[in-house]
C-alpha cells in the first residue's frame, strides 16, 4: 500500500518532471503534458497510458485500474487507487510510454 507522499516522490523523480497545480491538486507534467495527477481522497492517481496498456492493466488488476470515465478515459487517462498497489506496479505505471 502506497501513501500519497509516496507517489508524489515517485512521479516527481523522473526524468524531465515537473509538479504544478490542476484545479487544486498536484500534477506532475513533462514538457507541459500532464502526465499523472494525485488526489489524496480518494486514495486515486490519474496516468496517462496507450490503450494496449490501459486494457491490459484493467484487465489485470480489477478495482484498482480503471479508465477514467467517458471521453478522457477513452484517451488514455485511467485511474489508479494508489493504495492498493505496491510501488513496483506504480513505477511501472508512471514510467510507461503514455506519459509522453
Amino acid at each position: 500500500m502506497l501513501t500519497f507522499d509516496e507517489v508524489l516522490a515517485m512521479a516527481a523523480a523522473l526524468p524531465g518532471a515537473v509538479e504544478a497545480d490542476h484545479h487544486g491538486f498536484p500534477s506532475l507534467r513533462v514538457k507541459g503534458k500532464i502526465f499523472c495527477t494525485l488526489r489524496r481522497e480518494p486514495h486515486r492517481m490519474m496516468v496517462k497510458l496507450d490503450a494496449e496498456d490501459q486494457h491490459n492493466f484493467c484487465e489485470a488488476h480489477p478495482g484498482s485500474i480503471e479508465p477514467v470515465p467517458g471521453y478522457w478515459g477513452r484517451k488514455g487517462s485511467t485511474y489508479v487507487r494508489y493504495d492498493r498497489i505496491d510501488a513496483t506496479l506504480a513505477s511501472t505505471l508512471l514510467r510507461l510510454p503514455g506519459r509522453r
